[in-house]
């Protein structure tokens, strides 16, 4: 199977030179080749080979200079994608795949409300059924990029009555629909990439459900374990991402101090350690939805991502408290840092987004150490029956 992989890589880039070729085109070829995702079945963009030989793709792939579908749409190939391949239908996977993995079409993720945000399970959002469809009303917040969604991974609340873990259904939403709406807001780097987006009187056919009634619970951990390791869990070349950003600016500006040096190895070591143990993950992990050492991953790289940003802007003096062509607020038109001093006051939000770096800990202790539970009294209790804020 390595050979059939590596073969298919090789006549992919002869057919298609990632220098001279449309991205969206790139992605196409590489997705009907079966190898966007190799894990996936045939004809979903897979080849239903094991999971682990994914990097005969992408590596060479990257050395060529090929798009990445994750840096296009990292909501839609890091977390719709795996969501949609296990509980949707055999049209919504024909329907959904291919685009969202050339970019074509956008996703984002509506999980996250006012009252409900690491307690996901308290989300008020609700879907009334509605003959053949659904009715949807409330809000979420956070939303990355939703302004320029074309759809959405949406959780609401189908039986108030049963208790909050198993009254959820879980739905895909087209973004384009009268009845939402999506407002920004800013943030400290002066970008709006997280919107609130308001949902009134939203219908959505039946047909765009993601599992059974009442287990959207069961569906969204597949997204939400997806969500950690494509975070924290996505393999880099070595000297890539925040400690390839910090290495060019120490060599930009020649610093000679050796505390600063010991330092940058510090912070040289600690990112390939992660990128070495994301990587192992990556090849032993089994077909299918991540474990909980996902939440490792989201762990370590939000608390190396902070370390390494502000060094960065250590390394600047006083030209690190300049902001690059000004404090500009506004919308991105894609998601990504523009200049080191964003990258930094970005890289705050990595301990929060995804599940916080507590709840992180408390999954470790409880699913992988199995320490004792914190105490719950919530769980069998009907959700209209729970206060709530």
């Amino acid at each position: 199977m390595q050979h059939q992989v590596s073969e298919l890589v090789t006549d992919l880039l002869d057919a298609h030179d990632p220098k001279t070729s449309e991205p969206t085109e790139f992605l196409g070829a590489q997705f009907d080749a079966g190898l966007a995702w190799v894990h996936f079945p045939v004809g979903l963009g897979g080849l239903g080979a094991p999971r682990g030989l994914q990097p005969l793709v992408d590596e060479p792939l990257a050395a060529a200079g090929a798009p990445s579908p994750f840096l296009r749409n990292p909501i839609g190939v890091g977390m719709a994608a795996p969501t949609v391949v296990k509980h949707g239908s055999a049209e919504q996977k024909q329907r959904l795949l291919r685009p969202l993995f050339t970019g074509q079409e956008l996703w984002c993720q509506l999980f996250s409300e006012p009252g409900a945000g690491s307690d996901l399970a308290a989300l008020a959002t609700s879907a009334v059924r509605d003959g053949e469809g659904w009715v949807l009303n409330g809000q979420k917040v956070w939303t990355s990029a939703a302004h320029l969604s074309r759809w959405a991974l949406l959780v609401a609340r189908s039986d108030p009555d049963a208790p909050k873990h198993r009254g959820l259904s879980y739905f895909v939403l087209d973004m384009q629909v009268p009845g939402v709406e999506v407002r920004p807001l800013i943030q400290a780097t002066g970008d709006a990439e997280f919107n609130e987006v308001y949902l009134t009187d939203v219908r959505v056919a039946d047909a765009d459900r993601l599992g059974d009634v009442g287990q959207g619970w069961a569906v969204a951990m597949t997204t939400l374990m997806n969500e950690r390791v494509a975070i924290g869990g996505q393999p880099s070349p070595r000297g890539a991402g925040m400690i390839g950003e910090a290495i060019r600016v120490w060599r930009e500006l020649g610093s000679d101090d050796p505390v600063l040096r010991d330092e940058l190895v510090r912070h040289w070591v600690a990112a390939e350690a992660l990128r070495l143990t994301n990587i192992r993950a990556g090849q032993s992990a089994a077909e299918g939805t991540p474990g909980p050492e996902g939440s490792i991953g989201k762990i370590v790289s939000a608390e190396l991502n902070q370390r390494i940003s502000a060094f960065t802007v250590q390394l600047m003096g006083m030209a690190g408290t300049l902001y690059p062509g000004g404090y500009v607020m506004g919308r991105p038109e894609r998601l990504g840092s523009r200049n080191d001093q964003q990258r930094m006051l970005r890289s705050i939000a990595n301990s929060i987004e995804g599940g916080t770096t507590e709840i992180m800990r408390n999954i470790l202790a409880e699913r992988v150490l199995k320490l004792p539970p914190e105490p719950r009294t919530d769980r069998d209790k009907p959700w209209s029956q729970l206060p709530r804020s």
